[in-house]
């Protein structure tokens, strides 16, 4: 066991030494990282590719305990928020992520997909079970979401936690996407159903019925 996995380990173990970690790494009641997180210990532990660029005013709340990866020739826009606190976030290579986006972990955006703008990603849901304790106290949950390949997500798009959206999906702009999409498939609506789906015999996109 290395060195650092042992301290994690023994952290992990202890409550009052994982407490005093993580206001050493987050302001309290704040789900970002400390200014000597971002600048010193992240260019160290998270991966960006050759070329991938992250705007001036994107909001990269990602901290060392859990992974990021930002592909080669990825960009993530302006006004857009990423956090891994509660899970990973992976982006493959080419990767467009646009303005306003909000990716919350655990999330894998696999390569060459498309996001337009003010799409929300959450892997994280918040329990509301117990209704004697306020929501922001009870324990959360999560379910990773996967973006396959070459896929095209449309502006104001709301991808719930768990859902797997298959390679050269589209979902189309207003969507909220609450089961997983079959690949080669155009899904919409509120909830997102499959609209059109792509025929290999064919090669035309023909209308579910």
């Amino acid at each position: 066991m290395s060195t650092l996995t042992s301290l994690k380990t023994r952290i992990k173990s202890n409550p009052a030494l994982k407490q005093f970690a993580h206001r050493m790494i987050m302001p309290k009641n704040q789900a970002k990282p400390r200014l000597w997180i971002r600048w010193i210990v992240n260019p160290f532990i998270h991966k960006r590719g050759k070329g991938a660029i992250v705007r001036r005013y994107t909001r990269l709340d990602v901290f060392p305990f859990n992974p990021f990866s930002l592909g080669a020739g990825s960009v993530i826009e302006d006004f857009a928020t990423v956090n891994n606190g509660m899970g990973a976030v992976n982006i493959g290579d080419r990767v467009q992520v646009g303005m306003g986006n909000v990716i919350i972990g655990p999330v894998t955006i696999a390569d060459n997909v498309i996001i337009a703008q003010n799409v929300v990603m959450s892997g994280l849901n918040h329990g509301y079970q117990d209704i004697s304790i306020p929501i922001g106290l009870q324990p959360c949950s999560t379910g990773e979401i996967y973006i396959g390949a070459d896929s095209w997500i449309g502006a104001n798009a709301v991808i719930t936690a768990g859902v797997r959206i298959g390679e050269h999906a589209v979902v189309a702009a207003g969507s909220v996407v609450t089961k997983d999409v079959p690949a080669y498939s155009v899904v919409g609506g509120n909830p997102a159903k499959v609209l059109k789906q792509y025929n290999i015999e064919t090669k035309l996109w023909e209308r579910v019925r």
